[in-house]
Formats: C-alpha cells, structure tokens, sequence
C-alpha cells in the first residue's frame, strides 16, 4: 500500500517555485540545462501528457471536462507562449487550480525530481531516487521541526516547517521535540507558512495529543477500501494530554498541515490562534511531466471522524482570528491567563507566568514615554548611572558598556537591551529597582 501524503506544495506553488527542495545530481543537471527553454512542440506534449494523468487518475471525474477544456484554450489561445519553463508551470497551475477547484492540482518545473521520476514503473511514493531527493530536504531542516525555544513563563514554542517523513529518522526527531515540549507549562506549536507534507508525520505528532488506537482520519480512493488512519500506541516521549495546546496557523497553511490544525480543532485538543488556512485537503501523488515537470494530482480525499467531511476549499478556520503576524504572543498571552487563573499554582510558577505577562503586553501594547520624563530620570542610583542620550534612556555599566532602555509601561518600568528580559530596570525618580526573572524580589538603589 502507497503511503498517504499530503502534498507540502500549497506555499510554494502559489509562489511559482518547486514545492520540494531539490538536490543537484549529474543527470538532474543535464536534464535541466536540456529543457531550460520550451518550444511550442514540447508544451503541446506537456499539455497532452497532463490531460492524460487526469483523465485517468484524478479524484473527481466529474471535474476533467472543465479541466481538460480549460488547458486546451490556454495551448490554442496562446495563453501557454512562453519559453521560461517556470512560468509554463506557473500558468498552467493557475488553470489547474482554478478549472478544478482543487488546492493539490500543480505543475512545478522540477528537473531532477523529473529525472528520478522520468522512466520509472512505480509511484512517487514508493521510488527510491525520489524518496532521496525528499530525505535530503527533510535532513537539511532537521526533518520539518526547525525552532524549538522556551518563552518566558514556561511556554515551550515548536516551529514545524513541514510534515517531512523519512522512516526510522523522522519519528527520533519529534520524539526529541515531545520530550523538549512536555515539560512547558503551555504548548505552542506553529505551523503558520507550513504547506504540508507527509501523513506519517501528521499522525505521530498528533498521536501525543490523544489516546491510542483512535480513528484520526479515513482515506477514500474511488474503486479501492477506504483506508483508516488511527493514533499510534507506542510514543517513545509518551503523550501529552492534559496541558494547553495553542497552534498557530494562517492563510499558507496547506494540507497536511491544515490536517493536524483541523483535528486539534474537532477533537477539542488546543485553540488554534490566526487566520483561516488554504484549504487543500485531498491526498495526491506525482508524475513526470516531459520536459522536466512534476504534475501534482490529486487522487483521493480525507474524511474525518467528527465533521463527516474535511476542509476543502474552505480551508481551517482559526478558534481566535487575529493576524498570523501577532498570533504568537496572542497565543502565549491567552494561554498566561489562563495559567494566572487557577488557584492551585505554584508561587515560582505564578511569578514566571506574571513576568512573561507583562512583556507580551508590553509588545501588543507598546507606549512612549516623553523626553522630558525621561530626562528627568537619568541620573546616578547607588553608584549606577542612567543616561539620557539621543531622546533615549541608557543604563551604563560599571565597565563602561551601555545598555540601550526601553519602556514597557507607563509606571517607569523598562526592558534592558542584552538580557533577553532576563533584566528589567524600574525607574521611579528617586530610587532604581533591578528586577531579576530569578528573584523574588528587586535590589532597590537610592538616587545619588
């Protein structure tokens, strides 16, 4: 059996480049320079070719007509004209993509993954120079998990590029990830940019979020048994039920990504934060495309357990819509309240959720402090001197080093450049506090 992917091309299609990084090889390279001008005979086959694979392997037959229809106008009308291989793949997307509906119908100009393809009798799933073109991409960005950072207040942060699987490699790699998240107070994975990838991954990330053995998602292939995906028993990190799950999502999530925002969302598992995703949810599969393309087409299509259908063309909508670019301190600034709410807290806890709460708001709500009030509280405090220089505050160190202010709120408090919030230096006019994130209370220097 073919493994299940969702296609990782959502984003990169829609910017007209490959949707898998590529890896040069001898031939790839051959191929590429041999193809790096088309002739009006090579885009009438590519077209032919193309209109072939859907005919035949495409999801929705009711669909090929208007397809079909529609690349043919483009090759007589002229539409398709272009030498650039690049920007035959970029047209012939947008009448794929616009004749069908359907987010998983593409055209990327990918010579080497054409050369792996080009010739072979299996699918792209299963053919071996393919799937090192793919675990080559997979290895460069530790197979998807690109950032993994503790924020202030315990709030453990996990970037997810891509849904990248390479067996007996990508599963080490998330349970390293679980292993780092398990210990946050809050959870908060973003997937916003992330177009997609492999099922594989999908179910072992989402399998730390829920019980074993439960149906995530049914496959549905016209002619063949539905197929059912269901949560994995055995998680070398063990699960994580029970702490807040924030995920992050916008309008370039794609697929396998919309996958995993989409469970959270209909089996109550988190709080997605952003804006509504692409919304391309079919499975799909690649073929090559002479002279040095990859089709994508789609072949089947997800069913999930609660909803009875996916997110097609409608794309995940977020549980909290605010932009993808402030999602993450929303997230995280959601997420402290709650934590401030509960009433069995621990006091170190409390006072690390108190702190990473007032910088998140000091960064939605920035404010700007007169120059004449803070020039009125540069001075020497306890031997530490406070300088007003170029309408800015500046706290010079004993070592001569200076260290730039800024304000986090009205009452005189201020963030240290260098100390990563770490440090934070309140200003009343007669008396400098130092607050550490590790103490419990602040050193207090009288005005000199």
């Amino acid at each position: 059996m073919n493994r299940l992917v969702f296609s990782a091309c959502l984003l990169a299609c829609l910017a007209g480049t490959p949707a898998l990084a590529q890896r040069a090889a001898p031939t790839a390279v051959a191929r590429a320079e041999a193809a790096a001008t088309l002739d009006a005979g090579q885009r009438a086959a590519a077209i032919a070719a193309i209109i072939q694979t859907v005919e035949s392997r495409y999801v929705f037959p009711d669909r090929v007509p208007a397809i079909r229809d529609r690349l043919n106008e483009g090759l007589s009308g002229g539409r398709y004209e272009t030498a650039d291989p690049g920007v035959f793949a970029e047209r012939v997307t947008a009448d794929l993509r616009e004749s069908s509906g359907d987010g998983h119908m593409y055209l990327n100009h990918a010579p080497d993954q054409y050369a792996a393809a080009a010739g072979s009798d299996v699918d792209a799933e299963d053919n071996p120079a393919l799937q090192a073109i793919w675990a080559a991409a997979a290895r460069r960005s530790n197979n998807g998990l690109t950032e993994m950072r503790i924020l202030p207040g315990n709030v453990r942060y996990l970037r997810i590029g891509q849904f990248h699987w390479v067996a007996d490699r990508t599963g080490q790699a998330y349970d390293d990830a679980m292993r780092f998240m398990r210990d946050g107070d809050v959870l908060i994975i973003d997937l916003r940019g992330n177009g997609g990838g492999d099922h594989a991954a999908v179910r072992y990330l989402l399998s730390h979020f829920m019980e074993p053995d439960q149906l995530d998602i049914t496959f549905l292939e016209a002619g063949k048994d539905p197929i059912q995906s269901r949560t994995l028993d055995n998680l070398p990190a063990g699960r994580l039920r029970g702490k807040p799950l924030y995920v992050l999502i916008s309008r370039q999530v794609g697929s396998a990504a919309e996958a995993f925002a989409y469970d959270v969302q209909q089996f109550r598992l988190g709080t997605l934060v952003g804006a509504t995703t692409g919304g391309a949810a079919n499975n799909n599969t690649f073929f090559p495309v002479a002279p040095g393309f990859m089709l994508s087409v789609s072949y089947g299509r997800p069913v999930h357990p609660v909803s009875g259908t996916n997110w097609e063309a409608a794309g995940v909508a977020p549980d909290v819509a605010v932009d993808p670019a402030a999602s993450l301190d929303t997230a995280a600034s959601l997420a402290l309240d709650g934590l401030l709410a509960r009433t069995d807290a621990d006091p170190a806890d409390r006072a690390g959720w108190e702190w990473a709460r007032v910088g998140i708001e000091s960064r939605r709500n920035p404010v700007s402090l007169p120059a004449a009030r803070m020039r009125s509280l540069a001075g020497v405090y306890g031997g530490r001197a406070i300088l007003f220089e170029e309408g800015r505050l500046f706290w010079r160190r004993n070592n001569g080093q200076k260290a730039a202010l800024s304000p986090m709120n009205a009452d005189g408090l201020f963030a240290v450049e260098g100390y990563d919030d770490r440090l934070r230096l309140r200003l009343t006019g007669d008396a400098l506090e130092m607050h550490w994130i590790d103490e419990p209370a602040p050193s207090r220097f009288a005005r000199d």
